[in-house]
């Protein structure tokens, strides 16, 4: 059985305070785009995973997709070992949430393919436990995210009219440095009331709380993103705590634009 786990782009990002567990607060709105990984299950004599583009980090055992099996095998003693394939498209640690794409649906796969009769409540649920981000990826709709950023509420929000551009410098950005940089604050105007305004109005109040510090620290970050408002974007910003930005531009009105050779540039 195939699937294949899409990517997300975060439309604003504010840290709004410190929790006592430890964990930041956080607003943002996932959008699922169509840049997709490849995941293929097959029963197998044990359950192993083999992975193909680009390179992964980490061990066998870290990696989300064989967690969501061992997830779900201690509660269905009936599921059998696997073989996983995995074709890694989605750059990573780029802030797309490719890794927790990869988990959500490899969840979603077993719960088909072998009769597993699972909710979305309880796919949610352990999702919830593969990491903040993966949730989303059971709905895989437009959502409004807040907590550590597992609280969804689907919303209205359509940008099908729009063309996007992903453009990702290879940087990764270390997660615990970039909160780091942030004072947490409450802003002056809910996000949700910022994303019913035209997409041409949000470049002056859209914001990533994130996208300063990080383009401070690495500057070449911020002259991708003034090259998508030169070249035409209505909006651009980075994604998560970066390092991928992305720029929505009327649909058809991508341009051809001279990246640097290391980037990796995807059109949708």
């Amino acid at each position: 059985m195939v699937v294949f786990p899409n990517c997300k782009i975060n439309l604003g990002l504010h840290v709004l305070q410190r929790r006592e567990d430890g964990y930041h607060a956080l607003e943002t709105v996932f959008y699922p785009l169509p840049l997709h990984d490849v995941l293929e299950v097959i029963t197998g004599e044990s359950t192993r995973i083999t992975i193909s583009g680009l390179p992964v980090a980490g061990t066998t055992e870290e990696n989300l997709c064989i967690k969501a099996w061992h997830l779900l095998k201690k509660d269905f003693f009936q599921l059998p070992p696997v073989d996983v394939y995995l074709h890694k498209h989605i750059p990573v640690g780029a802030g797309l949430g490719g890794g927790s794409a990869d988990g959500a649906f490899m969840l979603r796969l077993l719960n088909e393919k072998f009769q597993l009769e699972l909710p979305a409540d309880r796919l949610l649920e352990y999702a919830a436990r593969l990491g903040s981000d993966c949730p989303f990826f059971i709905l895989n709709k437009p959502c409004l995210a807040t907590g550590r950023g597992e609280s969804l509420e689907p919303i209205s929000l359509d940008l099908s009219g729009y063309s996007f551009l992903l453009v990702h410098p290879g940087l990764h950005i270390n997660t615990a440095w970039a909160f780091s940089q942030i004072t947490p604050a409450i802003p002056a105007k809910p996000l949700i009331d910022i994303l019913r305004l035209p997409v041409q109005e949000w470049r002056s109040q859209l914001t990533n709380d994130f996208e300063a510090p990080v383009c401070q620290h690495h500057p070449a970050l911020k002259q991708i993103r003034d090259t998508l408002y030169s070249s035409g974007a209505l909006y651009a910003s980075m994604t998560g705590s970066g390092s991928c930005f992305y720029g929505i531009f009327p649909r058809g009105a991508v341009p051809p634009i001279a990246w640097s050779k290391e980037y990796s540039v995807f059109s949708l």
